[in-house]
């Protein structure tokens, strides 16, 4: 159990020099990465099982986090329920107030118990919107360090590493037995992927990031989210175009959406305000319609240069930054966001259906 009455200070250093001085929770132990925020008010179990924030800290602009503590980690056909992945991905926490007397029905640690057992530290007593509005001017994210007393470490920088060999997993795995057979890439997979499809009718084959599946048969084929530079990921890439010869539908969530813009021809490049939250406003260009989407990217798809058959299938209301492809012609989609949420609102998991009528109609 946690000692609420010792508080032992530690430090948040910057790329910039600038130091912050806080109380640490979690793991006695220091850490380097990319500094993210995000100002999402609940989810932080599902967030921060996300590998999508491998080699990140994570700080929260909402104040208080901790007090519902962590679900338990029971599993359901393998695959965990209130986990996004089987571990802490998350180099860090920084929180202005950590909530050290949670309570839930179905909570069966501490957040900063399960720190402490992951090896992750945590530090609480910064005020963190005023780190993201330094963080904002630095195109939402920055290097940083959380530092024990007198220990120090260099920076890191995970956008310099293929990120996918260290969350992907590394032999297939099958999961259901349904109607539907979809070859799912895994660049560091979030689990409501899995569930999403799962109870749509389908088999899952979850196949390595670096996985040659062009010689696979399947009815669709989706590309996970992920972490990283996505030009970085050059082998799937060059798989992707083999697969986009084929007319089986491709469905690209977040860095599978970057993957196959870069296939079909476009380019990437880092935003100046990344988007990581609840609440980002997209518009489904089609129509006309708007949906709330939950996002964590900091790199996003410049559709200008792509094939004339290629069009932009969502836009993002605050910054008008792609947030999806569409082709013309064959069964191949993607978006930046998360249409699986968890954490989020689910207001676009209408997409997988869309995908699964997609693989309905290219089977007639």
């Amino acid at each position: 159990m946690e000692n609420h009455k010792i508080r032992n200070r530690a430090t948040l250093m910057l790329e910039d020099g600038t130091r912050y001085e806080a109380y640490h929770f979690g793991a006695p132990v220091s850490s380097s990465g990319e500094v993210v925020f995000n100002t999402a008010m609940t989810g932080y179990t599902e967030s921060m099982t996300d590998p999508s924030y491998r080699g990140q800290i994570l700080t929260y602009t909402y104040p208080i986090i901790g007090n519902y503590g962590i679900p338990s980690s029971s599993c359901k056909e393998s695959i965990f329920e209130f986990y996004e992945s089987d571990r802490i991905q998350v180099s860090g926490l920084i929180l202005s107030y950590y909530s050290n007397r949670p309570y839930h029905w179905n909570m069966s640690l501490s957040l900063s118990d399960w720190l402490l057992k992951h090896g992750v530290p945590g530090l609480y007593g910064i005020d963190t919107r005023f780190i993201a509005k330094k963080l904002r001017k630095k195109g939402g994210s920055m290097l940083g360090k959380i530092l024990m007393e007198n220990e120090d470490l260099p920076f890191y920088d995970p956008n310099q590493d293929n990120l996918s060999e260290k969350v992907s997993i590394h032999e297939k795995i099958t999961y259901g037995n349904g109607k539907y057979k979809i070859l799912l890439v895994d660049f560091g997979l979030k689990n409501n992927i899995l569930r999403c499809l799962l109870r749509r009718d389908c088999t899952v084959i979850r196949v390595p990031w670096d996985y040659d599946f062009t010689s696979e048969k399947y009815d669709g084929l989706v590309l996970s989210n992920g972490p990283g530079n996505p030009k970085i990921y050059e082998k799937p890439i060059h798989y992707i175009r083999i697969a986009m010869k084929e007319e089986q539908p491709i469905f690209g969530i977040c860095l599978g959406n970057q993957l196959l813009g870069i296939a079909a021809g476009g380019d990437t490049y880092k935003l100046k305000y990344a988007h990581r939250s609840h609440n980002q406003p997209v518009i489904l260009l089609k129509t006309g319609k708007s949906f709330i989407t939950s996002q964590n990217h900091g790199f996003v798809l410049d559709a200008e240069n792509l094939p004339k058959e290629w069009k932009i299938f969502f836009k993002n209301l605050n910054d008008d930054t792609c947030e999806g492809i569409i082709h013309d012609s064959k069964p191949f989609f993607s978006v930046q966001f998360h249409p699986e949420a968890s954490s989020g609102p689910t207001d676009t998991e209408f997409l997988f259906d869309l995908f699964i009528n997609s693989i309905v109609k290219s089977n007639k």
